[in-house]
């Protein structure tokens, strides 16, 4: 079996450790990066070439450490797992740049006065009622950006934190 000779593929898989492999070379190759993980090579060939559907959640959490690739963990949460589906966050890494322009623009003091002020309303009134579902809705759309701007920066931060460790 040759060096990921065969398909190419853009694999989530695949592009974590070929991006880990600018960093550590030893995981250029599949059956370095194989051998690093404790799996068989046709195994970790399946997960990078589509062919398992499902990878199970030890492998993800190995290859999310091994390639210094958190957002394997939320990717797998958020599509593969049944309960995390509908879980809010950030499931890829984005510049700094971004993130944090998506964050203020979230924490922007308007929106965030307003949200305050629906929900002031909401709790004086004794509970949520019928007529509140419009204001709830605005409200967990606010928090759901929110989540995913702060999950955004928490990928970063650590992938980034676990780089400077390694220094």
């Amino acid at each position: 079996m040759g060096n990921d000779c065969g398909k190419t593929n853009e694999n989530i898989y695949f592009k974590c450790r070929k991006e880990a492999a600018l960093y550590d070379k030893r995981l250029f190759s599949r059956e370095s990066a194989a051998d690093l993980l404790g799996m068989s090579v046709s195994s970790l060939s399946d997960y990078e070439l589509g062919i398992t559907k499902v990878v199970p959640v030890d492998k993800v959490v190995l290859m999310a450490d091994l390639y210094n690739a958190p957002q394997l963990k939320t990717m797998y949460c958020k599509h593969d797992c049944p309960i995390g589906e509908c879980l809010t966050v950030a499931t890829e890494i984005k510049s700094i740049e971004c993130i944090v322009l998506n964050l203020l623009n979230t924490l922007e003091e308007g929106k965030m006065t307003d949200v305050k002020r629906q929900l002031i309303k909401i709790a004086a009134s004794g509970g949520i009622s019928e007529e509140d579902t419009h204001s709830i809705d605005d409200i967990l759309s606010y928090l759901d950006r929110l989540v995913v701007s702060v999950s955004e920066l928490k990928l970063l931060c650590t992938k980034t934190k676990k780089v400077m460790d390694d220094l």
